[in-house]
């Protein structure tokens, strides 16, 4: 064969591999370190991420409406009612609150102070034909339930359509 026709190649080993008896290991640590990241959010690597995360979060909230009115259940959980606030305003409900703990402990041999602060806000669009001035907010075991009545004209509002065939 011509000399001109011929390629040239390089011949490269491979990288020496890692005995084959350490690859488990290796598997269970990551499987550990994701147990314990999912276990409490990531405490051991990052322990004020807890309490930050804790505060970040909105409150569960479910819409209803019945013939009469609407109704908006917020779960608002080791909250009391002096710290709630709710507004209606153009169509536009808005929950506050703002929630802080502090606890302090002293015993003979330690003493312990600890503090979580922190706050929420919630805005929701409602429909119109709302009865603003019987708007009501009643707070009972960590729900918060907001009834905003219907209109007379909206609750009128309703009407049967029939179905035909094509």
């Amino acid at each position: 064969m011509p000399e001109a026709s011929k390629v040239p190649a390089k011949i490269e080993t491979a990288p020496a591999r890692r005995p084959q008896a350490l690859r488990p290991f290796k598997s269970l640590r990551r499987e550990i370190d994701r147990i314990f990241d999912e276990f409490d959010g990531g405490f051991w690597r990052a322990p004020l991420r807890r309490f930050e995360a804790a505060f970040e979060t909105l409150p569960a909230v479910d819409f209803t409406e019945t013939d009469k009115a609407y109704e908006v259940t917020a779960e608002l959980p080791g909250m009391d009612e002096k710290n709630i606030e709710v507004r209606l305003a153009n169509r536009t409900l808005t929950i506050k609150g703002e929630k802080r703990d502090e606890k302090e402990e002293t015993k003979k041999d330690y003493y312990m102070r600890e503090r979580s602060f922190g706050s929420f806000q919630r805005i929701l669009t409602v429909p119109e034909g709302i009865d603003s001035e019987k708007v009501e907010a009643t707070f009972k075991k960590g729900v918060l339930t907001v009834t905003l009545p219907k209109t007379a004209e909206a609750q009128k509002a309703e009407k049967a359509v029939t179905v035909k065939a094509a």
